[in-house]
């Protein structure tokens, strides 16, 4: 089961989160999500686990528990969203670099 984890201190690093789950069972795989430009925290992570039962017990007793003083949020993480593929995102629009700035669309020069 794949578990996701929130409210993390930006101290948190991967192995801490493997350690959190290990004593409810076997932690296939734990990643703390970090910035792509800074490579810092972003504060939170997800936990995979082998075991569904072991897994459904860590979310219970980890929820809503104190790491480092934050009070962590523990769920099973939801399937991701497809995006759509292209240049449908970002909010950026496209630039003109042309010479027409409304004047009628003919050139000055």
């Amino acid at each position: 089961m794949n578990i996701y984890v929130s409210n993390l201190s930006f101290n948190v690093q991967d192995e801490d989160l493997r350690e959190f789950f290990a004593e409810y069972g076997e932690v296939t795989s734990a990643k703390v999500i970090t910035d792509k430009f800074t490579n810092r925290s972003r504060g939170f992570g997800f936990v995979e686990m082998a075991d569904d039962e072991a897994a459904r017990k860590a979310i219970a007793e980890l929820n809503g528990g104190v790491v480092e003083g934050r009070t962590i949020n523990v769920t099973e993480a939801k399937p991701r969203e497809e995006r759509p593929a292209g240049n449908g995102g970002g909010g950026f629009k496209k630039r003109s670099f042309s010479n027409d700035r409304g004047n009628g669309g003919g050139n000055r020069w």
